[in-house]
């Protein structure tokens, strides 16, 4: 079974924290699955991960561009809306938007993120949470601090 955690995003968007826990992935040397809760998202987060620093991109591929799927076992990053396996061997699953996924074991790390800021994320989060535990699972809860660094709550 993998590390589970849970992202609770209540200071910053999803735009915003997932490009650094994206990098802090990239930088293990693993790599990373992103499971959106739809193809628009999947889209969205695509074009936002390509420019979203001046100085800096995230490479990645994802469903809906052929020539990435042509080389998605070579993809640091993989964007997608389906439970695909794990095609580009990723180390990390991100499962965002309520994306949800019955098989994680293929993953070191699985990590949920949820927005605080919505109350249905939030009750959905807490289920999973339930869930987890009563399967035998120990997931772990981060938050943000108000100067933006992650904290281990539970």
């Amino acid at each position: 079974m993998p590390e589970i955690l849970f992202y609770h995003l209540d200071r910053q968007s999803l735009e915003q924290a997932l490009p650094r826990l994206l990098e802090a992935t990239l930088k293990r040397g693993w790599r990373a699955l992103v499971q959106a809760g739809s193809d628009a998202r999947v889209r969205s987060l695509d074009q936002h991960l390509w420019t979203w620093r001046d100085d800096s991109f995230l490479p990645h591929g994802g469903e809906g561009d052929a020539d990435a799927q042509k080389h998605v076992a070579r993809q640091p990053i993989w964007l997608t809306a389906e439970e695909t396996g794990n095609p580009n061997g990723a180390d990390v699953l991100f499962l965002v938007d309520g994306a949800a996924r019955e098989a994680t074991d293929d993953f070191t790390r699985c990590v949920f993120m949820f927005d605080g800021r919505d109350d249905a994320a939030t009750a959905e989060a807490r289920e999973r949470w339930a869930e987890l535990k009563e399967s035998g699972a120990t997931p772990t809860y981060w938050q943000q601090s108000e100067n933006g660094k992650w904290e281990k709550r539970a």
